[in-house]
């Protein structure tokens, strides 16, 4: 029954699908509400809402893309800018921010000046998930849209949405009309309410993001000498094309040299050469056992030499996550996907403290405690029970070690004992057979 489960946990979770069982509702919506209506188009303000409880939108940041229904151009922006102005030839006195019929917008920096500025801008395309930080989960810009149209009946919804985020793995739903947003005043005694407003729908999917695993998980105990590795070629194998050229060895006398030619945060990867090959790896060790309680060691190690992780977080689901006790630097908020069954954790670094996960080296890791109060009538270290069934990092699915690898206790009979035991009885019965024939 053990194995069953755990087999059938890692198979529905390396499914293709967007679908996620841990945040069934998490997504990405762009709301667009026109606010006034200029000569020849409108005002309008475009708000940005990542509701995905642990998936971030890290630096870079977000670029939000889309192809206009008509004719349509960007005559000026606040809180956004488009990455291209396009050819605005035609035209004379006034040019538009932008004249492309498939503009690109990006958020500004911190530090922009104030007469550029709207609410919930200017944080560098940067958006935290929704359990982290739900304030700055929010981006907005405004833009003053010129040739689209003075009324409801003659405004065109835009098409062909697109979110990259900073790289793929968004897809972007076709926009709907809905209600119009209602909008509270400053003094709260008035409410008014956008003019039109459609919405678009972006969803997640990790295998478009990237076509490899991003993490793994290795496990190790007390009570068991045997360290449990991420399985190989987890996220790759050494030698091949997709690996060669991305893959350094850490004694290696270039190795400085090399770093130091790659710009920082940079979206391709080269990783530290292991038997893994993954960008983050996960180390799950069962550290103490009490009387009453249980202590559990967790360290995330960075192996990608191009990518400081800032804002990073874990998720964990493990059954004993109702009796955690306490925990040691790392921040934790319960997410439960299943109604009440509290199974299921968010761990992330403390705020200036280790929330930043530096680039592969001796730094390169951030780890804590995590006490548990034993539940005495589910409690066991036997066959696995201590470990986690599933962990994601930067809302990524980690690749998890075979269930029979997991570490036993010294005293459960192993695969070879009982396939020993099994052929001794069909021995004996065979004996038994052939005496009686």
């Amino acid at each position: 029954m053990f194995f069953f489960f755990f087999i059938l946990s890692s198979t529905c979770f390396t499914s293709t699908e967007a679908y996620d069982p841990l945040d069934p509702n998490g997504n990405i919506t762009i709301k667009w509400d026109i606010k006034s209506w200029d000569p020849d188009g409108y005002l309008a303000v475009v708000t940005i809402n990542n509701f995905q409880q642990y998936r971030h939108i890290s630096s870079p940041g977000w670029s939000l893309g889309w192809t206009w229904a008509k004719k349509e151009v960007i005559w000026n922006m606040v809180g956004g800018q488009a990455t291209e102005q396009g050819d605005c030839s035609k035209f004379k006195g006034n040019t538009p921010h932008c004249c492309k019929k498939d503009p690109t917008i990006v958020d500004l920096l911190p530090g922009t000046p104030y007469n550029q500025q709207i609410s919930n801008c200017c944080k560098g395309g940067v958006l935290s998930s929704w359990a982290q930080d739900p304030i700055n989960a929010v981006a907005a810009f405004q833009l003053s849209v010129g040739r689209a149209g003075t009324t409801n009946k003659t405004v065109k919804l835009p098409k062909n949405f697109t979110l990259k985020a900073p790289g793929p793995g968004y897809t972007c739903g076709p926009a709907k009309i809905v209600k119009p947003t209602q909008f509270m005043t400053g003094d709260k005694r008035r409410v008014t309410q956008a003019l039109m407003t459609w919405n678009v729908t972006c969803t997640y999917s990790q295998f478009l993001a990237q076509k490899t695993p991003t993490c793994c998980v290795s496990l190790s105990s007390f009570y068991n000498d045997t360290i449990v590795p991420c399985p190989t070629c987890s996220c790759g194998c050494q030698g091949t094309k997709s690996q060669s050229d991305n893959c350094v060895e850490p004694d290696s006398p270039h190795l400085a040299s090399v770093v130091s030619n790659l710009g920082k945060n940079s979206l391709t990867s080269l990783v530290q050469c292991t038997r893994h090959m993954c960008p983050i790896k996960v180390h799950w060790h069962i550290k103490l056992n009490y009387k009453e309680y249980w202590r559990v060691k967790v360290t995330v190690t960075n192996f990608n030499y191009r990518m400081n992780y800032s804002d990073w977080n874990l998720v964990i689901q493990h059954p004993n996550f109702e009796n955690l006790t306490e925990l040691f630097s790392f921040n934790y908020k319960s997410i439960t996907p299943y109604g009440t069954i509290n199974d299921t954790a968010m761990l992330w670094g403390i705020k200036f403290y280790n929330d930043f996960l530096m680039q592969a080296g001796p730094i390169g890791n951030v780890q804590s405690e995590l006490l548990f109060r034993k539940d005495k009538s589910t409690f066991t270290f036997e066959k696995g029970w201590a470990f986690p069934t599933r962990i994601y990092f930067n809302g990524d699915n980690c690749v998890m070690p075979p269930p029979d690898a997991y570490p036993w206790l010294p005293n459960t009979g192993s695969r070879r004992e009982v396939s020993l035991l099994a052929m001794m009885m069909v021995s004996l019965v065979a004996l038994v057979f052939y005496a009686f024939a």
